[in-house]
């Protein structure tokens, strides 16, 4: 009986890739946070409020979207020996 073959694009990212990706994230976030602060410098009154909470709230959802592994529902990686793992 013949066996599927794997193509290249079943299988999961690279931990290199998949960090240096993570740290292009955290960077974007951190750079709209740094914007955030000049913001709140520039607005005017009540406004700069918002500002305020974006740099303030945003280095806990940098954290969690960096930290966020992504894990393809349908890369398959075969093992030795015929024992499928899904990642």
């Amino acid at each position: 009986m013949r066996t599927k073959q794997n193509a290249i694009t079943e299988l999961p990212l690279s931990p290199d890739q998949e960090r240096h990706s993570r740290m292009i994230r955290y960077g974007i976030a951190m750079t709209i946070r740094v914007i955030c602060f000049g913001l709140v410098i520039v607005v005017p009154d009540w406004w700069r409020i918002i500002p305020l909470i974006g740099a303030v709230a945003l280095p806990y959802f940098a954290v969690v979207i960096a930290n966020n592994v992504n894990r393809s529902a349908g890369a398959r990686v075969e093992r030795p020996g015929g024992l499928e793992r899904r990642s």
